[in-house]
């Protein structure tokens, strides 16, 4: 998103602006604003924000120009589930022509403290749940591999327990720490914006996982 106005800002192509911010520096970007990557789902939630097909542009340009970028999907609101498999499909289908995605992250719809979560418009069948939350970062997994390798958890939105869980059912990430995380807390979560290194290896080791600290580009920190 930030791309995309920065070019319509400035005069600018997309492509443009990316070679020049990666001149400045930088190496990365977070695959942010997917949302769902359906245009009638993206007119109800986020009508101000970009269309699937200029998201998909930005990121398959970031891509083509060395910059690798993360996927992401926010779920559990309006979007019906051959919506949410359309979307994976994208996803996919990009990664195959770019292999530019590092993660796929699932984050679940806080549904609290905004209009979308207060029973007007949300889908009530598609609500997340903790059992749908396992499905869904299960199915991902098996979705999305081998063309993207790394499933990251977020536990901010689903508390460290189910998190926890969910690197038993197909996430083998659980993300970083935070600060001054603000977004999913303004909408109701409660699980906080910071948890220790300390007690990442804890959770993991409670599973039998060998924790693993990496880069962003998931290159092991040894």
């Amino acid at each position: 998103m930030e791309v995309f106005h920065a070019a319509q800002n400035s005069g600018m192509s997309v492509k443009q602006v990316l070679l020049s911010l990666k001149r400045s520096g930088l190496g990365s970007m977070p695959g942010t604003a997917a949302e769902i990557l359906v245009d009638r789902v993206r007119e109800q939630i986020c009508p101000d924000k970009l269309t699937t097909h200029e998201w998909i542009e930005v990121v398959k340009t970031a891509h083509n120009s060395g910059i690798p970028t993360t996927a992401t999907i926010m779920y559990g609101h309006v979007e019906t589930l051959r919506e949410r498999i359309e979307h994976l499909l994208t996803i996919r289908e990009i990664q195959k022509r770019t292999g530019g995605f590092t993660e796929f992250v699932p984050l679940p719809f806080m549904r609290y403290n905004n209009r979308l979560g207060d029973g007007r418009i949300v889908s009530r069948e598609m609500v997340s749940h903790g059992n749908e939350d396992l499905k869904f970062h299960a199915l991902a997994r098996v979705f999305l591999y081998p063309h993207i390798k790394n499933i990251q958890v977020s536990w901010v939105k689903l508390g460290k327990k189910l998190a926890q869980s969910a690197l038993n059912c197909g996430a083998n990430d659980l993300g970083g720490t935070l600060m001054e995380e603000n977004i999913s807390r303004s909408a109701g979560a409660s699980n906080g914006e910071y948890m220790a290194p300390e007690e990442f290896e804890s959770l993991i080791r409670e599973i039998n996982r060998i924790p693993q600290q990496r880069t962003t580009l998931y290159e092991p920190v040894n």
